[in-house]
């Protein structure tokens, strides 16, 4: 898979990764140093845990997938940051068999909450490998957009469907267990004691346009992934996004 900066995976990363690489830089200047220890639960190959290390942080990667850790150990080395990225077998549920409780400046739960039973637990797992001034980056699958996908494509019972059912699914083979609105996503944020720093959505744009104009028409993809950043921090987008990223704070971090 691409990192964040490669331009066709921008689409489904660019506006999470600088909101990512800011609250990054906010903490180090918070902290003074220079190094954090950042927590990637669900982090798989490292589309962002690569990136971060390339700015010169430790991370550690949880992925209950040996073949996307294996892939992780691979790009590491190939980006030359072997030593600063550390991958463990490991889920949300049984988080603390694997890292120890409060030992991180930021934590990572990217694409996680949509597969575990009880998102809020899984919620509460990640703020318990905050530090006392740590920051949560959350990404998770929204409702609106699979709504909207479902509804463009002509399925409009499944659209129905997904729109009224409880986990926000369009059917049985819906692949997505669980889907969020912003609020649900931050009230499960400020259910487990943090502070909400910061709404996105996320993919607003980039999985209605056809492929074809972006790979074909000059400057679309550029004029695309503006449109998908300024866009990203209005609400009015958010029920209509695939995906929305909700940036918490704890409260010892909330000044900085």
């Amino acid at each position: 898979m691409s990192d964040p900066m490669r331009p066709r995976a921008s689409l489904r990363t660019a506006v999470v990764w600088e909101v990512l690489k800011d609250a990054l830089d906010r903490r180090v200047k918070a902290t003074g140093r220079d190094v954090l220890d950042v927590l990637d639960t669900g982090g798989g190959s490292g589309n962002f845990a690569v990136p971060a290390a390339r700015l010169g942080h430790r991370v550690t990667v949880v992925d209950p997938s040996p073949n996307a850790l294996f892939a992780l150990e691979r790009r590491a080395a190939e980006a030359g940051v072997a030593d600063r990225v550390r991958g463990v077998q490991g889920d949300a549920h049984g988080l603390f068999d694997v890292v120890e409780r409060g030992g991180h400046d930021v934590v990572l739960c990217h694409g996680v909450l949509e597969y575990v039973d009880d998102p809020a637990e899984g919620v509460r797992n990640a703020v318990a490998a905050l530090r006392p001034d740590g920051v949560l980056s959350l990404l998770a699958a929204g409702l609106g957009g699979a709504v909207l996908a479902r509804a463009l494509a002509g399925h409009f019972k499944e659209a129905r469907q997904a729109l009224d059912d409880p986990n926000g699914r369009w059917g049985e083979a819906d692949p997505v267990p669980h889907r969020f609105t912003a609020d649900q996503l931050t009230a499960l944020v400020e259910g487990a004691g943090l502070r909400v720093a910061a709404v996105h959505g996320v993919r607003v744009f980039a999985d209605l346009v056809p492929g074809v104009l972006v790979d074909t028409e000059p400057g679309a993809l550029e004029a695309l992934l503006k449109l998908e950043a300024a866009a990203a921090e209005h609400a009015a987008f958010h029920s209509v996004a695939t995906q929305l990223h909700v940036l918490g704070e704890t409260r010892g971090a909330g000044g900085a």
